[in-house]
């Protein structure tokens, strides 16, 4: 299929512009964390990708092909989003039959058997389902669509942990036995972390960040203690945030901690991906 390619996006709403320049590759096979705060151009590009929206410039492809106006390459793309696309009125089943004329691969058994897990109420209609089962009827969707590209946007909302758990090891379970590409946008960043295999920030429109997730955690470290300590410190060093408690100081810092360098009364820590996203979209 090809990798997903984002070539100089820009959207704009009037005078206010959502996305400025956008240019990103989403790698056939990988898991993608889309994240920034409100506001930030996550939906809006991802309603560019789907062709909800058109960009006053730049393009999308996939495998080569402008997908804008193009049903076959719309066909291999999937985005689970807070919009229900479905008729109030229809029920659940009826949403899976018409799924499947829609997307070739649809699997129908797959989905009933999702359905039985997830606890969802076939014969319910799309409107009588509360905001978690209105969740949980498009994550059902969206896994059993096989689409080659799969986006979700805010996947968990109204979901307790116990579905959001579920829905993380099945889509998980769904990754390994049919590879796809797969983009979460998603505030809860601490409870995806584990599944994200690269990270993509955005801030005010504008990609600040694209990297592998591995290799972004592998750069950085906190060090915290008495301010005056840290203080010190961190004089030389790449700091992209600060916290202050009473005397006490906790330094956010890009670069290789060496623990033997450490003055006494420091203690160092791994930053996590939570962290990072925090500093990083900082004002």
């Amino acid at each position: 299929m090809g990798d997903l390619i984002i070539k100089n996006v820009t959207k704009q709403f009037g005078s206010f512009v959502a996305l400025k320049d956008v240019s990103l590759t989403l790698e056939v096979n990988k898991i993608y964390g889309l994240l920034g705060r409100n506001g930030a151009g996550k939906s809006t590009l991802l309603n560019v990708i789907t062709n909800k929206l058109f960009p006053e410039a730049g393009e999308v492809t996939l495998g080569g092909q402008n997908v804008q106006e193009n049903d076959e390459a719309q066909r291999n793309i999937y985005c689970m989003s807070e919009q229900n696309l479905y008729p109030d009125k229809m029920k659940v089943k009826d949403v899976f039959k018409w799924s499947a004329g829609f997307y070739p691969n649809f699997d129908l058994e797959y989905a009933n058997i999702l359905a039985e897990k997830f606890q969802l109420p076939l014969n319910k209609t799309v409107k009588s389902l509360s905001t978690g089962y209105g969740s949980i009827y498009k994550i059902i969707v969206a896994l059993s669509c096989h689409a080659p590209i799969l986006l979700f946007d805010e996947p968990v909302l109204g979901l307790d942990a116990y579905h959001r758990d579920l829905f993380y090891k099945e889509l998980l379970a769904n990754y390994s036995k049919h590879p796809k590409t797969i983009v979460i946008s998603t505030h809860l960043i601490e409870e995806a972390s584990d599944l994200i295999e690269k990270v993509v920030i955005i801030k005010e429109g504008t990609v600040i960040l694209d990297e592998d997730t591995e290799t972004l955690l592998a750069k950085g470290y906190t060090v915290s203690g008495p301010a005056k300590r840290v203080d010190d410190y961190i004089a030389d060093k790449e700091v992209i945030g600060l916290e202050s408690l009473g005397g006490l100081k906790t330094a956010y810092i890009l670069g290789k901690v060496n623990k033997q360098e450490l003055p006494s009364g420091l203690e160092s820590s791994k930053l996590d991906l939570q962290k990072i996203f925090i500093q990083l979209t900082n004002v």
